[in-house]
């Protein structure tokens, strides 16, 4: 994205703390891997979300009203060798001059210039919890500020969840983040209609996931936004099944809930298909199931719905045809009111979606679920899974697991479903694989 974005969002939060507060927010760590490797480096998203900076090792102070400047950041100065063995790094320079910071210091500095920073501030945002090593720290410039008082220099006098306030702006996304969105989504449904179209019987899991993979980097996704799950058979019924090293069979199931990262935000499908292209009577019912659930929880987001709406409307329906297909038993009110469905739909229907997969953002406000407004993103994504092991039911139901999950946008009369390129009747999935077939 432009500076002029992460400029935007950083005067928007300004304005949503105090006059007289400061925000302290550190950079994700660089993680070890094995030996002298670490694993690709990843930036936290509040931080990257306020600055565009995708260094380790550094921390950003706002101070509103600042005349020096608001947007203050510490990082690693320039180091022609570190340039040579692992590339290109903004430096101080590079902090000012490519990310907007209004001052710049090494970090070698922070120790002394981060207690002159927090001198006479009221409060201090900050995202305590996340790293109690950089918590300490922050405690320990606290304190250097008190060990002022007598000479009249105030310390912050209460320390405030970052997240009250950043959280909730990234909760409604930007038209730019849309447009990202959008691209993520782009991606991950062509890797989707890939893997549709080369799966086969005696292929492995893993093999399935190399071709999503192959589509993500050849699209321009770096990485993943999540380990993909790709599941055969009754793997489908584990729900975050990462292993995938099965080997795929006919008559069996194929789960894949995979998406892109693009630009810092996520993508996440799920789709569910036969392995050798066509649904058995038993897999069509339960699935033609989870998809007229999952119609129903799509209708249900629009401006003024509150978030539970979907949840509850799938369940309903969910319940209905469990019943109908004799594996649960009773009135549907009584078996929702006893969670009867329990058993079989263990999970919700959605979560917020953003620039991480499961997004940050409140479900609840005031103790009653919030309405969803123009601007949210979420994930509709009901299930079943009948595990092998189930005896209540009959055999011929056993080992099915189904979930269909696709990206909602609220829009302002309704929504828009972003991941709608993705192939999920019965009769679409099975024509995209004969044609798969027919072209391999």
């Amino acid at each position: 994205m432009e500076n002029e974005v992460f400029a935007r969002r950083r005067a928007g939060f300004l304005t949503r703390i105090g006059e007289r507060d400061a925000a302290v927010l550190a950079a994700a760590p660089s993680r070890p891997r094995n030996r002298d490797v670490e694993f690709p480096f990843r930036q936290d998203s509040d931080f990257y979300y306020l600055t565009g900076f995708a260094e380790p090792h550094a921390v950003a102070v706002f101070l509103p009203g600042r005349k020096k400047g608001r947007f203050v950041l510490f990082c690693q100065e320039y180091d022609e060798r570190k340039a040579i063995w692992e590339g290109r790094h903004a430096g101080l320079k590079g902090a000012r001059k490519d990310y907007g910071a209004d001052e710049a210091y090494s970090l070698d500095e922070i120790d002394a210039v981060m207690p002159e920073l927090l001198a006479d501030r009221e409060r201090l945002h900050c995202g305590l919890g996340k790293n109690p090593e950089f918590d300490r720290k922050l405690l320990d410039w606290v304190g250097a500020v008190k060990a002022r008082a007598r000479a009249g220099v105030r310390a912050p006098e209460a320390l405030i969840d970052l997240d009250r306030v950043l959280h909730e702006m990234r909760l409604l996304k930007s038209p730019e983040e849309v447009a990202v969105m959008r691209q993520a989504a782009e991606i991950s449904a062509k890797a989707h209609r890939r893997a549709m179209q080369m799966c086969r019987p005696g292929i492995y899991e893993y093999q399935i996931e190399s071709e999503i993979i192959h589509e993500f980097m050849q699209a321009g996704s770096r990485s993943p936004a999540y380990p993909s799950i790709v599941a055969g058979g009754p793997n489908a019924c584990v729900l975050h099944y990462t292993e995938n090293n099965r080997q795929l069979k006919a008559g069996g199931l194929l789960l894949i809930d995979a998406g892109a990262e693009y630009d810092y935000y996520a993508a996440d499908i799920t789709r569910t298909f036969p392995v050798d292209g066509r649904f058995t009577s038993p897999q069509r019912a339960i699935y033609e199931l989870v998809l007229e659930a999952q119609q129903a929880a799509i209708e249900k987001v629009r401006p003024g719905n509150h978030w539970n709406q979907p949840h509850e409307a799938a369940v309903k329906v969910l319940v209905k045809g469990l019943v109908k297909l004799s594996i649960l038993e009773g009135r549907p009110s009584r078996l929702i009111k006893k969670e009867a469905y329990k058993d079989f739909y263990m999970h919700r229907t959605g979560h917020w979606l953003g620039m991480d997969v499961h997004d940050v953002g409140d479900y609840k406000r005031d103790e009653e679920w919030r309405e969803l407004q123009p601007g949210m993103v979420l994930t509709v994504e009901p299930g079943l899974y009948i595990g092998q092991r189930c005896k209540e039911v009959s055999k011929k139901w056993r080992g099915i697991g189904v979930r269909i999950e696709d990206d909602v946008l609220v829009t302002e009369d309704g929504c828009e479903v972003l991941t709608e390129a993705v192939p999920k009747t019965v009769e679409e999935i099975e024509a995209l694989m004969e044609d798969g077939r027919e072209n391999v």
